[in-house]
């Protein structure tokens, strides 16, 4: 049961953090739509700054799992935000 839970709550970051991308790219991107913000956002090498202010709506899922008393959701919503960040350094650096 505590590994399902696990996986639900690494489901729901890794949902809230493109859905907090796609919200950055809306607020924040220079283009006419998300396609061509994204465009934008790499070519100027500012993807992967877009990328860690869409993971702060993990900090909501986090402290919303917490408060539920949902501990398992809540490491799950950890370990994506652990994820997201690996993957920003990597995209980052190379």
């Amino acid at each position: 049961m505590k590994n399902k839970d696990i996986i639900k709550g690494v489901i729901v970051g890794l949902i809230c953090s493109i859905v907090g991308l796609v919200l950055a790219l809306l607020f924040f991107g220079k283009g006419n739509s998300i396609n061509d913000s994204f465009q934008i956002a790499l070519s100027q090498g500012v993807f992967t700054k877009l990328v860690s202010m869409g993971a702060i709506l993990n900090l909501g899922a986090f402290f919303l799992f917490l408060k539920k008393q949902q501990d398992s959701k809540a490491q799950g919503v950890l370990i994506a935000t652990v994820i997201v960040a690996i993957i920003t350094l990597i995209i980052r650096f190379i």
